[in-house]
């Protein structure tokens, strides 16, 4: 075997420390949170997540600027695309019931520098979907008294005029999120009850919007007359659903929470599809009324919904709107900042991020300090940052957690179960690596009993040992049976889950490469039309590859919790829509997305690569080993040796080297 030169070990060893798995506890229902939370809960804190000012204010929005009455069309692009990654949410919330979401998710199945990065993006995300809920209740409150705060603003305090800065500082969005925060650091409880009530005066106006609204539809609205119903063409739709991702982001709150859920593996599921049922049902019916009131392009983006009851002659319709849009921009700020501090909470308790904030409160039995600073960083944001500029970068972020959790679904459903320090250490040097005991030393250790075991002959014995080896190679991660004959030449040799990890990687990166070639192949690039077809057949057959080598490894079944139904094609279709709309979002998006991405790492490599726990626990010492030899002597007897790395000491005190095995095995032998 080639070994690496002595120069390059240090570049060796940084690699394993940016891809080392998080190890998960034999207790996955244990915590230092409270778990109180039922499915309703959950479920009200998922459509409390996502009905919010994405149906007030975004509706409007992309209905005027990208595509019209499409709008519809937009917000079903996206509530699929939200489903597929929904899918892949309620999977890792109800196998893995610990806080952090997408970052909890990166880190047990990918490894620890991207669970980094995921989990710093989705700070951004809760922060920045924060500050542009509290900007867009407090346009909402200000349209209701005719701009009277942001007049008095602008003339008797100040205004501003510098590039990517909203024009006034906002100080009620700001006073607002202070107050909030406050609120939530009383307990988790006291955020459900705010919660539950917000949520039932939300919902009970959204009903009213669609019975008025219909009453009030004229057709008109879509015709050629105003434009069609499809002004900016399939461009448009796209571009708006990239946009109206913003509107389905609070779904990952459930999967945020389930470590407070009575009973996450059944709440999770339910609470996560019903959410997003009825969230996605009310954002495509609103938007139909919306475009059926008004014509389109004389939308107010700020408050387009009562601003269309307004200019239809029903003021009071337009205020019964405005207060439950309020109401409804309530649940989404309680969603955020009830997400955000756990998502610190599970980074600081990782060692990943700063020690502070992995602090609880004894009483409330929250994480006090995460959510009061940024509780305070997300009003700072609120001041000084408009609502377009806050959603536009908001749902790259949201896409980036999303293909990461998708591409973990698929990595941890093809990867051997690893075993833990309650059940067995591994002695492999790759702590990625997955290691599972030999047939016969599962079932010694399994047995907690001192008098050997009885077989009925040799001939039993060895046809035990036959049946567990043939299973073992049809373990998970391996080869399926039928396929053996034709692939085993090409991938038998790999390790388990090798080759699907590789096969995920190239999905990935097929992915993105289609993605370019149809954002870009025939306008920025210019291709020819046959470059452009061999692009996109070359990279649609390396999607199909990928997707078919996963599909013919085994994959670990589990019917004890939900799993994602038609895996790799429900996670892979998933990364495949989430990379896409990526591509349509601006370029200023990604330059943004760029920065706080290196700020992000500047944060891992001073702070967080030294102080995580994974890395102290690989300096930690390793616990024995155990080799089990089975001799025939007249009836079947096991006989256990115990094994130690070199320079180890055993239970007596006394040096063992592991060349001292074969004489071991030897004198047994003898025996």
């Amino acid at each position: 075997m080639a070994t690496c030169p002595r120069g390059c070990a240090p570049a060796v060893r940084l690699c394993q420390k940016l891809n080392r798995l998080k190890t998960l506890d034999g207790d996955m229902m244990a915590t230092s949170l409270k778990r109180c939370l039922s499915t309703l809960d959950l479920t009200l804190m998922g459509v409390g997540g996502m009905v919010g000012s994405g149906l007030y204010v975004l509706t409007g929005t992309v209905a005027k600027d990208m595509a019209g009455p499409a709008v519809i069309i937009s917000f079903i692009f996206a509530g699929i695309a939200s489903l597929l990654a929904a899918f892949c949410y309620a999977e890792f919330g109800a196998s893995i019931p610990k806080t952090g979401s997408a970052y909890m998710f990166t880190y047990v199945s990918v490894g620890e520098l991207w669970a980094f990065l995921i989990g710093w993006n989705v700070i951004l995300e809760n922060m920045i979907g924060g500050a542009a809920v509290a900007r867009a209740w407090s346009g909402y409150l200000d349209s209701i008294f005719n701009h009277a705060i942001q007049n008095f603003t602008e003339t008797h305090i100040m205004q501003w005029h510098v590039p990517f800065l909203a024009h006034y500082p906002d100080l009620l969005a700001a006073g607002i999120l202070i107050v909030a925060s406050v609120f939530i650091s009383f307990g988790v409880q006291v955020s459900s009850y705010l919660n539950h009530i917000f949520s039932s005066i939300s919902m009970g106006v959204i009903v009213f919007i669609l019975v008025f609204g219909f009453v009030l539809a004229e057709p008109a609205n879509w015709s050629q007359e105003q434009g069609g119903f499809a002004p900016f063409g399939l461009s448009g739709i796209l571009a708006g659903s990239a946009t109206c991702f913003y509107a389905f982001v609070g779904f990952d709150v459930i999967a945020s929470s389930s470590e407070e859920a009575k009973n996450p593996q059944k709440a999770v599921p339910i609470a996560t599809a019903i959410s997003l049922g009825l969230a996605a049902t009310a954002y495509i019916l609103v938007s139909t009324v919306l475009t059926l009131m008004v014509p389109w392009r004389t939308l107010d983006p700020n408050s387009a919904l009562a601003d269309a009851f307004f200019r239809r002659g029903y003021s009071w319709a337009g205020i019964i709107v405005a207060v439950g849009s309020i109401c409804a921009m309530n649940t989404v700020l309680l969603c955020n900042l009830f997400s955000l501090p756990r998502i610190v909470y599970a980074m600081a308790e990782d060692g990943l991020f700063f020690s502070i904030f992995a602090r609880v409160n004894p009483l409330t039995k929250v994480p006090v300090n995460a959510i009061l600073v940024f509780g305070i960083l997300m009003a700072a944001m609120a001041l000084m940052f408009d609502l377009e500029a806050l959603v536009q970068f908001l749902s790259i972020g949201t896409l980036l957690a999303y293909t990461f959790v998708a591409a973990s679904v698929i990595v941890l459903r093809f990867q051997p179960e690893k075993t833990t320090s309650k059940d067995t250490t591994s002695t492999s040097p790759n702590p990625n690596a997955a290691s599972s005991p030999a047939p016969l030393e599962s079932q010694a250790i399994s047995e907690d009993t001192d008098e050997p075991k009885q077989y009925e002959s040799l001939s039993d014995k060895i046809q035990l040992v036959d049946s567990q080896v043939t299973r073992e190679r049809r373990g998970v991660g391996q080869l399926k049976a039928c396929w053996e004959p034709y692939l085993d030449r090409l991938v038998g040799d790999c390790e388990p889950g090798e080759v699907v990890a590789f096969c995920v990687t190239g999905l990935i990166v097929s992915s993105v490469s289609l993605c370019v070639v149809l954002k870009f192949g025939n306008d920025e690039l210019q291709l020819p039309v046959w470059s452009f077809v061999m692009l996109l057949v070359i990279f649609s057959l390396a999607l199909i590859i990928s997707l078919a080598l996963i599909w013919v490894h085994e994959p670990r079944k589990n019917s004890k919790t939900f799993q994602v139904p038609l895996v790799p094609l429900t996670p892979g279709v998933s990364i495949l829509i989430n990379i896409f709309l990526m591509m349509k979002l601006s370029l200023l998006t990604w330059i943004r997305f760029t920065v706080w991405i290196a700020i992000g790492l500047l944060v891992y490599f001073g702070y967080g690569i030294w102080h995580s726990k994974e890395g102290k626990r690989e300096l930690q010492p390793k616990d024995m080993a155990a080799r089990y030899v089975v001799l025939p002597s007249g009836s079947l007897v096991e006989t256990v040796q115990s094994v130690q790395p070199d320079g180890q000491v055993d239970t007596s005190g006394h040096l063992i080297s592991s060349a001292s095995i074969p004489a071991a095995e030897e004198c047994a032998e003898k025996r």
